[in-house]
């Protein structure tokens, strides 16, 4: 999923998912390091994650982001 995530958000240019690892592409967000990375990305953020929905902030459920 990443891997088509990242080249939709790359207009299918191939380049920027062979240059920059998945960390740093789509970083976990429930590690620290994770969720730093994910702050630092430009918008739109692609993140991963295996949380259960439940463990997500009430505020992600009335944002625009899309799962």
């Amino acid at each position: 999923m990443l891997e088509i995530l990242s080249l939709i958000r790359s207009d299918g240019d191939p380049h920027w998912c062979r240059s920059v690892p998945n960390w740093d592409r789509g970083p976990w967000l429930e590690t620290v390091l994770g969720l730093r990375r994910a702050r630092g990305n430009p918008r739109p953020r692609l993140i991963s994650s295996h949380l259960p929905v439940q463990l997500f902030p009430r505020a992600f459920f009335t944002s625009k982001a899309k799962v």
